[in-house]
This record gives C-alpha cells, structure tokens and sequence, in this order.
C-alpha cells in the first residue's frame, strides 16, 4: 500500500482527506503533521512515498519548500492542496517539484483523481490549467509559458505584487531590500513583455483566471 502523509493545520481538512483514502483502500496514513518543522522532521524519519501537502502551514517557506522538499526526497510525490488559486500557484508547484495542485474548494471526485494521478507517476492540474499550459506551450509566447520560466524568487515577488503589495512591504516579506524588490520587478517586466507595473500587475491577475 501507498505511505501517505498528510501535512495541514486544519484538523477538519486532515479528517477528511484521512476518510477519502481509507475509502479508497490503497493508502496507508502513516501520520499527520501540522507545521514545516514537524514535516521535516518526519520526511526525514519515516517511509513516506505521497506527500498531500498544505502550502501554508506554519514554519514552511512558502511555495519555494518544494524545491528543497523534492531535492532531499526525490522519491516522494507530492501533491500541494491548497485554498490559493489554482490558475495562479499550480504552475509554480509543479516547477518546484509537486506532482499535483488542486483547490480546497475541489470536489471529493476531483481529489480522488488527483491522489491517483499523482500516485501513478502522472501531473494532476485542472482541465482548463492543463488545456492552457498546452495551448501556450505549443505557442511558446502564452503567458503561462512565460510564467513558467520565472524564478523561484520572481514568482514570490510577482504574488505579491498581484496581491497589491507595495515595494517596501515585499522587501519586509522576503527580507531584501528595496532596491532588490525594484531589480525584481525590472525583470519581470522584461520576462512577461509588460509596458509598466500596472500591465505587470494584470498579467499576474490574468494568471488567477481560467479564462485567459
């Protein structure tokens, strides 16, 4: 049987997702942690083969963890559920090492067929994501695409500034300084072809829908 751990701060979430895969019968839940430290710790101690991760539990640094979850667990899938949009973190968790993004706001239909995605080997994202990615690939000019090849750190700033940050709260958020935020967001202008911040900030927004 598949080794599940489940990673959340909600115990609601961590009951419900627990119930789901014992229905299924193919997983084992061998435990439950509620913050990043725990987490490591039990990455570090115990056979785990899925990860079901929440990206915002405690003592976890942000979405960027993945990449340093998957290089010391390579052989750990990892699968991010998460009350952030799909459209707008799914892209960023897969390049840093998940092998599946869904909403809390999913279906228990959805989160089954995500679980067994990800359990065989596969990348789960949501139809439409899924379709985009595709379509912007093959263009290799589409937005996600551009997304796709931002960093780790361009992508935090980006988040932030779709979420109306201004320079000197990103730089306290990310402990930079100011003038690192300004380097950042130049290159982003750059990378997603924007005129100015305020077309930098709708292309991130742009990214939160499903219908671009």
């Amino acid at each position: 049987m598949n080794k599940v751990l489940i990673a959340d701060h909600h115990p609601i979430t961590r009951k419900g997702i627990s119930s789901i895969l014992q229905s299924e019968g193919h997983y084992d839940i061998i435990g439950y942690v509620k913050d990043g430290n725990n987490l490591l710790n039990t990455l570090t101690t115990t056979e785990v083969d899925i990860l079901i991760l929440e990206i915002d539990i405690p003592n976890l640094n942000s979405i960027t963890a993945l990449k340093a979850i998957k290089r010391e667990f390579p052989h750990i899938k990892i699968l991010v559920l998460s009350c952030h949009p799909e459209e707008m973190y799914a892209l960023s968790a897969i390049k840093y090492g998940a092998s599946g993004y869904v909403a809390k706001t999913a279906d228990v239909e959805r989160i089954v067929n995500a679980i067994t995605q990800v359990q065989k080997g596969g990348i789960y994202l949501n139809e439409a994501l899924s379709q985009r990615l595709v379509n912007d690939g093959n263009a290799t000019q589409g937005l996600a695409y551009k997304y796709k090849k931002l960093s780790s750190r361009e992508i935090e700033v980006l988040n932030l500034l779709s979420n109306g940050k201004r320079n000197k709260e990103i730089a306290a958020d990310l402990d930079i300084n100011e003038k690192t935020v300004s380097t950042y967001k130049m290159r982003l202008l750059k990378k997603l072809e924007a005129q100015n911040v305020a077309e930098l900030i709708k292309h991130a927004r742009l990214l939160q829908s499903s219908h671009i």
